[in-house]
């Protein structure tokens, strides 16, 4: 099976995510798109970032009605901060019989010969690219592992969420119901 692997921190997992994953898993040849929650970010220090079992949480509640979604803790186990490339070979070694490609953001695309063994990256995965507002132009769109695909241009973050939360602003429609009430609940990013 080929599968896009779609990394985050998703704090909190928004409609903008789901909405890539969703062109990524009917528009494109990935049979499926699995959430990679991130513990940390390597090149983010956010003292807002809620833990990873309830991001994991937040992700399964907003993916559970469909079927060509998963959600992976792979990195929950790994060293911190854990690089892209370690978590691919994890998953490839823990997974031989499926084909992963890593799913980016059009703004990841120039910074990403920053990222470790970025080369081997796009060797032995390659990338499936979605547009991001005002992403700069990188050499790397006429790369043969680089596929670029059409997808709604979302300027929806999770920081503008969390200051909604703050401020007691209302944040349905940006996040799944189901998501909202679960952190209507637990009261976070208050």
């Amino acid at each position: 099976m080929k599968i896009g692997l779609f990394f985050g921190s998703f704090n909190p997992i928004h409609i903008g995510h789901l909405i890539v994953a969703n062109v990524m898993a009917t528009t494109t040849d990935l049979e499926q798109v699995w959430f990679v929650v991130s513990p940390q970010n390597p090149f983010k220090k956010n003292k807002s970032l809620l833990h990873e079992f309830d991001r994991l949480d937040m992700v399964e509640k907003a993916i559970a009605d469909n079927p060509r979604f998963k959600v992976t803790n792979i990195e929950f186990s790994m060293p911190k901060p854990s690089y892209t490339i370690d978590t691919l070979i994890r998953l490839q070694e823990k997974h031989p019989q499926h084909e992963f490609k890593l799913i980016i953001g059009g703004d990841n695309l120039a910074q990403f010969p920053n990222w470790k063994n970025h080369d081997k990256i796009l060797e032995y995965f390659g990338l499936y690219v979605y547009p991001r507002p005002n992403a700069e132009l990188s050499d790397l769109e006429k790369h043969p592992n680089v596929r670029l695909v059409k997808a709604p241009l979302l300027d929806i973050s999770a920081t503008f969420i969390r200051e909604c939360l703050k401020n007691g602003q209302s944040i349905s429609y940006m996040i799944p119901e189901a998501v909202e009430e679960f952190i209507l609940r637990k009261k976070f990013y208050l």
